[in-house]
């Protein structure tokens, strides 16, 4: 219900913005209004998703999972914030991971002791994170050995070179792990939501589909030429914004996805929502936002170079790892990955 009341936030935001109205108070509520947008692509999809099969309907299911946040990240990579683009899939890495996840451990345990989930899932999902982390972390000791050591006069071209190489094996992965689990291994990886029937036609789900992607991308249009006077006016960082705010807006929904799979007491799912997610982000939205962004004329590398953004990544691989690896969670380790996030959100707005 409350992502129907949230809708208003549209004409308010188109109205505030005509009206020219102070850039944060545009920002905050454009930013409020992708929130449902996302959810309702999200329903939209899953509808689609339940009429055309259970195989297909997977890949609809993760391909349309980050559509919200790939459009935020395409409108502002357009207008020139390519740090702010990477800050975002840092963001969304820790968010969906540690944010999103300790949000569902902890209400998912509400009364009760522990909570169980499919091991052999929660096994594949902390492989592909760790791939995620030295994919992301190569670009970046790559650099570092150019300038650092070898001290190359090519170090820009080569960079960008190597992260189109990287972009393009991590879609390869991406597809792999798709034939994975929806092919050769669907029996594993199958869910109760496979038998559901679809509540929505085909022609609405698209039609709701195609309209709240055409909505979020105007919002994120108005997002993304607020941003640097909103950072100024908030006294905070273009930075802090890509890698917290965006993040949790293009996500929202997810957060609140995983939340009530975890009350149904269904962590299996809540931890395929919020990490699968985060899987997503780095094997198929960072790697197609790197090949477009050559396309629109502001090329960006996978190249990390702020420490703490890979310190955050791989103590976010880390701590799902090890709080996933049993096959079983308690509120108290959904505290801890929250603390986490909240640890690695203060530095990045001192930074």
């Amino acid at each position: 219900m409350i992502f129907v009341y949230l809708l208003a936030l549209i004409p308010i935001s188109l109205a505030l913005a005509y009206f020219h109205a102070p850039p944060a108070v545009i920002f905050i509520t454009s930013a409020g209004a992708i929130v449902p947008l996302a959810e309702w692509i999200r329903r939209a999809t899953e509808q689609v998703a339940e009429h055309a099969g259970s195989m297909i309907g997977g890949l609809l299911n993760v391909t349309f999972g980050n559509s919200a946040e790939l459009i935020l990240a395409l409108l502002v990579l357009r207008s020139g914030n390519v740090a702010v683009v990477k800050a975002t899939i840092t963001g969304s890495i820790i968010g969906n991971s540690l944010l999103g996840l300790g949000l569902a451990i902890v209400f998912g345990s509400w009364r009760r002791t522990k909570q169980t989930f499919k091991r052999e899932r929660a096994g594949l999902l902390s492989s592909l994170l760790l791939l995620s982390v030295i994919a992301i972390m190569i670009p970046a000791l790559f650099d570092h050995a150019e300038q650092a050591m070898l001290k190359s006069p090519n170090a820009i071209k080569l960079d960008n070179e190597l992260s189109i190489g990287v972009a393009v094996v991590l879609i390869l992965v991406y597809i792999g792990n798709l034939i994975y689990t929806l092919v050769t291994h669907k029996d594993v990886f199958a869910t109760p939501e496979d038998q559901r029937k679809p509540s929505w036609s085909v022609a609405k789900s698209i039609a709701v589909l195609l309209g709240a992607s055409a909505l979020v991308a105007l919002e994120a249009e108005l997002v993304s030429g607020v941003l640097e006077r909103t950072a100024e006016s908030l006294h905070a960082s273009a930075f802090f914004l890509g890698i917290i705010v965006l993040p949790f807006v293009g996500n929202a929904s997810e957060y609140f996805s995983a939340i009530h799979f975890a009350r149904k007491d269904r962590m299996g799912l809540a931890l395929g929502i919020s990490v699968g997610s985060t899987i997503q982000i780095v094997l198929l939205t960072a790697p197609i936002l790197v090949l477009i962004s050559y396309l629109i004329g502001h090329p960006m590398n996978l190249v990390f170079s702020n420490p703490l953004e890979l310190i955050a990544i791989g103590a976010t691989a880390f701590a799902v790892s090890s709080v996933s690896q049993d096959g079983e969670t308690t509120w108290f380790e959904g505290v801890l990955l929250l603390a986490v996030y909240a640890l690695l959100a203060l530095a990045f707005f001192f930074l």
